[in-house]
């Protein structure tokens, strides 16, 4: 029986950590190698089926990160900026895939990850699931149609512990809704209201962020005009279509060029943008 890709996940003691490593573990397509935690925590030094609960399977989680991705064929990463940035260049260095679903990264910091671009593949998305990126090019599609009568809100909603706002996802959303419209996001970016802040900025691109309880991801694109509105939604109720999307995007870059990819290119939608 051939080699199955070895796979390393990092920040694995996170909910989507987790979640990656039972994907990881399920699939017929990939093995696990590596699980990476910070030094100190808790979990390092155990066997991660026993960290997480269940029974041993003979990977240990490491606070080395350089030998636990250069171990494997990919490293998914969902983490935080800084965290991903350090991993990206040891990834490159090691010609390891490197599958980035980490949000919050600034514009800089995304700059930061051409070096390593230039060396092995960087699959990074805001959001993974198949959902989301079709949400994403129907938000394009739609903004290109209408002109700025019709005024666009992006409403997003997340657990309580979600740390960045607004999340990639509604980021993303913005970005195609920006590319639809030919502007610049940055420039028609509209995120803080509060008190008396005057009539909208006609052309201006809303965002609302909602965080409570469970919630996994709920995504609103809300196009409104005198007298009606149209609404784009997206709602994930299983934090496994996004790992299940990470899996996908791992296998698919696995024999690629290096370069800099993301979901539609794993998803065969580049033609649509």
């Amino acid at each position: 029986m051939a080699k199955l890709p070895g796979v390393t996940i990092t920040g694995a003691s996170g909910r989507m950590g987790q979640m990656l490593i039972a994907q990881v573990l399920a699939s017929e397509k990939l093995a696990l190698v590596g699980a990476v935690e910070r030094p100190g925590h808790a979990w390092v030094g155990q066997d991660i089926g026993l960290a997480m609960g269940g029974s041993a399977i003979g990977v240990t989680v490491s606070d080395d990160a350089q030998a636990a991705i250069s171990a494997a064929d990919v490293v998914i990463d969902f983490t935080a900026p800084a965290a991903t940035l350090a991993f990206s260049t040891i990834a490159a260095a090691a010609g390891t895939v490197h599958v980035i679903g980490t949000t919050g990264m600034t514009e800089a910091e995304i700059a930061q990850l051409a070096p390593a671009a230039e060396k092995t593949v960087i699959v990074r998305a805001g959001n993974m699931s198949l959902g989301v990126n079709l949400l994403t090019q129907l938000t394009k599609r739609v903004a290109a149609a209408l002109d700025a009568d019709y005024d666009i809100e992006i409403v997003e909603a997340h657990h309580n512990k979600k740390v960045d706002a607004p999340s990639g996802t509604a980021l993303m959303l913005g970005e195609a809704a920006a590319e639809g419209r030919g502007v610049k996001l940055a420039e028609v970016s509209d995120r803080a209201r509060d008190g008396i802040t005057g009539a909208r900025q006609r052309g201006d691109i809303g965002f609302a962020a909602i965080r409570g309880g469970d919630i996994v991801g709920e995504h609103d694109v809300m196009f409104a005009a005198e007298g009606e509105r149209i609404i784009l939604r997206h709602v994930a109720s299983d934090r496994s279509v996004f790992a299940r999307g990470a899996l996908k995007a791992a296998l698919w870059g696995l024999g690629k060029a290096p370069g800099e990819y993301d979901m539609l290119d794993v998803l065969g939608l580049n033609d649509a943008r």
